[in-house]
């Protein structure tokens, strides 16, 4: 049984919080250019060091390919920290709200200000990226930051302590230890908001922690995403865009698809398609550099333990090599695998997978696939291929998921102007772009009262004014 975070003794960690948590409240909000400023020197943090971020993440992995570091996490930092820059004056801005028509000529604005100090509790999948994105976020909207890195990314985590510290006061920006000490603690500070990606079963710890200080949590969790292959859909496009979204980062993606729906009378067909599609982007050969290594040997046996569990039961799992074979093991390189022929009781239907592992399961009608992701958690991600315009929105309409792509997979991830976020046991709250700047501001509503407004009137001693004011209430509604 899962234990509750207990709050160990940590003076350090306590001593920065601190620190930062009293400047939140006695320095001024910091200004457009101080923001700027600090958006800036994160940049070039990022920019300056991509080879080294690249070559700690890898070493950390056993393997991962640089061009998906560049792609999945430099590039999409650095262009979160460009769209926050160049929006960032409008959205600190007081906005202007609707008065209702008995309090004119007075004016209602909603002023946005920093929480003070934000806590960010880092997975170890996207470890710069799921790290410095809600970094942005906290840093546009004038929050001071502590961030904690994951254990099972000691090299990237050194290096991040590093360069922050070079470039940051640790009243702005700390990074702070990933000893387990450190970490059962971390989540029990008294943060103005934290933030945390990783499983649900850690979610669920550290939303119990934080609610022990009434902390507001963002939680970026996972859950078992699908993808619905309908009839009118081109079955080898589908195959190959499902196939790129399940194989980035060898499967570790908390909205990678993590079962597909196809029509029953191409469950076959589609498997082969699939299996096509990996071997044509990754070969056979497990030295690929472009294909990225499983984060650690646990890991890796949980995977053999899921697929085993499915094979034992009947199911049939198409796959390039073994991965018990020396040549697959050693490199923690685990066999994209396509298997057919599940049933709901297999563990591989049953936990998220969070591997290059990928069920194919047929359907009947178009109403089974909805009816099975409503029976189940709502899931961080849904996918849905074809061209049907109705059934496309029957899906969108009838399930409730944390965010969608249409005919591909993971891109509804990189909008900077939609919100990334889960829903149910895939999380609470979102992030990117204005979404973040909103979810780490306080929107104040003020009121600007007028020496017109008629407010005497309801003071008392009541009587017939109290009257005339119902009338005109009246007639105003």
């Amino acid at each position: 049984m899962d234990q509750p975070l207990t709050q160990p003794k940590t003076p350090e960690l306590d001593s920065l919080f601190r620190h930062q948590f009293e400047l939140s409240r006695t320095a001024p909000p910091p200004s457009l250019a101080e923001r700027l400023d600090r958006l800036a020197r994160l940049r070039a943090l990022v920019s300056n060091n991509e080879a080294r971020f690249a070559a700690a993440i890898s070493a950390d992995f056993g393997h991962r390919s640089p061009t998906e570091t560049l792609i999945a996490e430099t590039m999409f930092v650095r262009g979160e920290i460009r769209h926050a820059a160049k929006h960032l004056k409008a959205w600190m801005a007081p906005r202007r709200v609707r008065t209702q028509l008995q309090f004119l000529p007075g004016s209602n604005k909603l002023l946005p200000q920093p929480l003070g100090v934000v806590g960010i509790i880092a997975p170890w999948n996207y470890p710069l990226q799921l790290t410095l994105a809600p970094a942005v976020a906290a840093l546009a909207a004038g929050n001071r930051v502590m961030i904690k890195p994951s254990e099972l990314v000691p090299r990237f985590a050194a290096l991040l302590q590093e360069l922050i510290a070079s470039r940051f006061d640790p009243a702005e920006v700390a990074v702070t230890g990933i000893t387990d000490h450190i970490a059962e603690a971390f989540a029990t500070l008294p943060f103005d908001h934290l933030i945390f990606t990783g499983s649900t079963r850690v979610g669920r710890l550290v939303a119990a922690a934080a609610g022990r200080n009434l902390t507001p949590v963002t939680l970026e969790l996972g859950g078992k995403s699908p993808a619905i292959v309908d009839p009118s859909a081109d079955l080898a496009q589908a195959a190959a865009r499902i196939a790129y979204g399940k194989l980035l980062n060898a499967g570790q993606t908390c909205i990678a698809p993590d079962y597909v729906f196809v029509p029953e009378g191409a469950v076959s067909d589609f498997a082969g398609r699939l299996q096509a599609a990996m071997t044509a982007m990754y070969g056979a050969d497990p030295a690929n550099p472009d294909y990225t290594s499983i984060i650690s040997d646990r890991h890796y046996a949980r995977l053999e333990g899921v697929v085993a569990d499915a094979v034992a039961h009947g199911a049939q799992a198409l796959r390039p090599g073994d991965p018990a074979d020396a040549a697959w093991k050693s490199r923690r390189k685990f066999p994209p695998t396509v298997v057919t022929g599940v049933t709901p009781d297999m563990a591989i239907l049953q936990e998220e997978i969070f591997g290059p592992v990928l069920p194919v399961l047929g359907y009947r009608d178009r109403a089974e696939p909805i009816a099975w992701i409503n029976a189940r958690e709502r899931p961080l991600a849904l996918y849905w291929f074809g061209e049907d315009v109705a059934a496309r929105d029957a899906v969108l309409v009838r399930t409730v998921s944390g965010g969608v792509t249409v005919n591909d997979c993971l891109f509804h991830f990189t909008q900077a102007n939609q919100p990334m976020g889960g829903v149910g046991a895939s999380g609470c709250g979102a992030y990117h772009g204005e979404w973040g700047f909103n979810s780490l501001s306080k929107l104040k509503p003020v009121f600007y009262r007028s020496p017109l407004n008629r407010f005497a009137d309801l003071y008392p001693p009541y009587g017939a004014k109290i009257a005339r004011l119902q009338k005109l209430l009246r007639l105003m509604s």
